[in-house]
Order: structure tokens, then C-alpha cells, then sequence
């Protein structure tokens, strides 16, 4: 995915949200976050840094601090860079419209990626840990799901 979906989506001149990318490089590792988001419906957006971008992810239900939960994460549009400070208000009748703010953020670092599979050690101020992105065999085309959750033998 590229941020032209995510372009496509918005009204630049009537949300707050980020149009670019832009270096924000602030940890030793790779920018994560989680972002509460209070759209039609409650849920949490988990954003990871991958070549330039934020991969981005829906999660449902909150996060997984602990193992032996496992929640669903839709994958959404790229988000760019600089998107893991957004916090505020997205009007109505924009794309997305509600209230975003932070519930978690740091840094990331990857153990194991392919296009069905992320393992990463997660650094945040409430997660920490390693922890799995598997995608779910898709039952159409169309189909983003993956299962996000803690692995065993962390704290």
C-alpha cells in the first residue's frame, strides 16, 4: 500500500491530519503506537514504521497486554510518518471522523517479517513484549484480517 489511498480518503483542508510524511525519528528503534480512535465505533488503530510509512492495523477491541489474547486487526491504508503525533478531532463527515488520541506509543523492533507474518519486541510505555501480526488466510481477495497478540515467555 502507498499513501494514495490515504490521500484519496481525506479533505486536507478540513482535517488536522498530516498530508506527508515527515522524518520524526525520535527512539532507537522503529516508530510504534497505538491510537485510541472514537470513530462510529470505538477501537484502536496499531501503527508500525515499515519502509517510510506507517503500516497501519484496526483493532476491534483493546489491545493485548497479556498472553493468551488474540485480537483481530484489519489492515488499513499507509499512514504517514508523523501521523503517530496526530491527537485531535477528525470533523464530521471526514473519513474517519472522531477523536483520535494516544494510548500507546515507543519503539519497535523487528524479529521476523514477510507478507504474512510480523514478530516484533515491542518497547511502549503500556505494552512491552514480544508480540505476533499473523495474517489469516483470506476467504476473498479483499479480505485484510490478521490476528495481533502477545507471545508466550514475556513480561
Amino acid at each position: 500500500m502507498s499513501l494514495k489511498e490515504y490521500k484519496k480518503k481525506r479533505d486536507f483542508s478540513r482535517t488536522q491530519e498530516p498530508s506527508e510524511s515527515k522524518a520524526n525519528k525520535k527512539g532507537e528503534g522503529l516508530i510504534y503506537v497505538i491510537q485510541r480512535h472514537h470513530a462510529s465505533h470505538l477501537h484502536y488503530d496499531l501503527r508500525l514504521e515499515e519502509e517510510g510509512v506507517l503500516k497501519s492495523w484496526a483493532i476491534p477491541k483493546s489491545p493485548p497486554e497479556e498472553t493468551g489474547i488474540r485480537r483481530l486487526a484489519v489492515q488499513t491504508e499507509d499512514h504517514p510518518l508523523g501521523y503517530e503525533d496526530f491527537e485531535g478531532t477528525i470533523p464530521e463527515g471526514e473519513y474517519g471522523a472522531g477523536k483520535v488520541e494516544t494510548w500507546d506509543s515507543g519503539d519497535y523492533f523487528p524479529i521476523e517479517s514477510d507478507s504474512a507474518k510480523r514478530v516484533i519486541e515491542i518497547k511502549g510505555k503500556k505494552i512491552k513484549g514480544r508480540y505476533a501480526l499473523i495474517k489469516l488466510k483470506p476467504k476473498n481477495p479483499d479480505d485484510k484480517n490478521w490476528l495481533f497478540f502477545k507471545l508466550k515467555g514475556n513480561t
